[in-house]
């Protein structure tokens, strides 16, 4: 279970040092992992558990759907227009 735990939920430091504390954030790792499996399997992703959760810790502020954060972009995005663009270093 240990074993488990460290290799699966990102636990770096307990926040508090009862034994409450310590079940309640192991507790709460253990949902987000297992929110983001669910996740995984509706949306049938390839993508890893690992990389789902860095996509989220990144995007969770942003209001973007579920679905369309953690989809593979696949459109190619052309660089922008340089025309209207003014060069400090113009001599």
């Amino acid at each position: 279970m240990f074993k488990w735990i460290k290799q699966h939920l990102r636990i770096k430091h307990f926040m508090g040092n009862s034994e409450n504390a310590v079940k309640t954030q192991v507790w709460c790792a253990v949902a987000t992992y297992v929110l983001i499996a669910i996740v995984r399997k509706e949306l049938q992703l390839d993508a890893s558990l690992y990389t789902c959760l860095q996509i989220l810790s990144v995007s969770v502020f942003e209001k973007t759907q579920l679905s369309c954060a953690l989809q593979a972009d696949l459109s190619h995005s052309e660089p922008p227009d340089l025309a209207n663009q003014l060069n400090l270093f113009n001599f």
